[in-house]
């Protein structure tokens, strides 16, 4: 799928869900929510999580997690490039010209 297509999916399906219209500043919370997951798919893949109360995933399925949430978080940051009209192909562009430009 396209970035330009995946955003138009994300913006039409937050919209069906009422998902869309939530204040900025409670998306900016599920967005740090969703990135506290990767971080914890992460750790999962790396160390494990050594917790009694939970099953160990094997690495296909830890990266199956992992991909996952990386989705919720790459959703969330389409959600908030949708409400000031930026498309991700701009946002991929500008971060390699910043990157460019300041690592020559």
């Amino acid at each position: 799928m396209e970035a330009k297509e995946f955003q138009k999916w994300i913006a039409d399906y937050y919209q069906s869900r009422g998902w869309a219209d939530l204040d900025i500043f409670i998306r900016i919370g599920f967005l740090a929510e969703e990135t506290g997951e990767v971080a914890r798919a992460i750790r999962d893949l790396e160390i494990g999580r050594d917790r009694p109360d939970e099953e160990d995933n094997s690495f296909i399925e830890g990266k199956q997690e992992l991909t996952e949430e990386l989705g919720d978080v790459l959703g969330n940051v389409a959600v908030i490039a949708n409400k000031y009209d930026i498309e991700l192909a701009d946002i991929f562009t500008e971060h390699q010209k910043k990157l460019s430009k300041r690592y020559r």
